[in-house]
């Protein structure tokens, strides 16, 4: 049996990888990847020549099917997705799980991560954590999975892109306007931004920008005296 490595890569600033992920990079005989574009120029920049296989989410199965047969003839593996953790709203979960249920053994190299980086400057206590990663980006069930969601009065962390966030905060301040937010734009890169504010202010503030650019990682803290407002409820 052979080893598969879940390596952590940087979310935006290379400084952010680690060592044990580079050895680890140097060490295998195969390095599997999101987009394996993306991992090269990772790879170039370290100086690092290794075969690449794709293993992304629209081939996950398949391509797991290829990688596990390279680990059955003895060859070991890394993955990594395009930014972060494999496996937080990127592929490599699956990858992952049949690896190890074809008795190879899995091993975590962790890294940066989205949610991990937001979660540690929102300056918000209390032991629950909901992960959400990205709503849907249809109205109507992004709406009711947002009420769900904080109907719970636990603190919550979502992802979203430039194109819908706005509509994510219109949504978050129809359902509960005094529910503060802290927002990470562009984390670790060089126009990071981290605001924080209700959710109505942050909606005001993004509906007014001219152009909305960059990832988003949104934590929306808890309240256990929540009360939702009855004019959000979802046609």
């Amino acid at each position: 049996m052979s080893t598969l490595y879940i390596v952590g890569t940087p979310i935006g600033n290379l400084g952010d990888i680690t060592f044990r992920a580079l050895e680890t990079f140097k060490s295998v005989d195969v390095i599997a990847a999101e987009d394996t574009r993306h991992t090269l120029q990772l790879l170039t920049h370290f100086e690092i020549r290794k075969p690449l296989v794709s293993c992304r989410s629209q081939n996950e199965e398949a391509a797991s099917a290829k990688i596990i047969k390279m680990l059955d003839e003895g060859q070991t593996v890394a993955y990594a997705s395009d930014a972060g953790t494999p496996g937080i709203s990127d592929p490599g979960a699956v990858l992952a799980g049949l690896a190890r249920r074809a008795g190879h053994t899995v091993v975590p190299i962790p890294g940066a991560s989205a949610f991990a980086t937001l979660v540690s400057v929102a300056g918000a206590g209390g032991k629950t954590l909901v992960f959400e990663g990205f709503l849907s980006p249809k109205p109507g069930r992004r709406r009711s999975r947002l009420r769900e969601l904080l109907a719970t009065g636990d603190a919550i962390i979502l992802y979203e892109s430039p194109f819908r966030i706005a509509k994510l905060l219109s949504d978050l301040a129809d359902i509960d306007s005094e529910r503060r937010v802290v927002i990470g734009r562009e984390l670790t890169k060089l126009h990071e931004e981290i605001i924080e504010g209700t959710a109505s202010e942050m909606r005001d503030e993004f509906n007014a920008r001219d152009k909305i650019l960059g990832e988003f990682a949104i934590f929306i803290f808890g309240n256990k005296n929540v009360k939702l407002s009855e004019e959000s409820a979802d046609n």
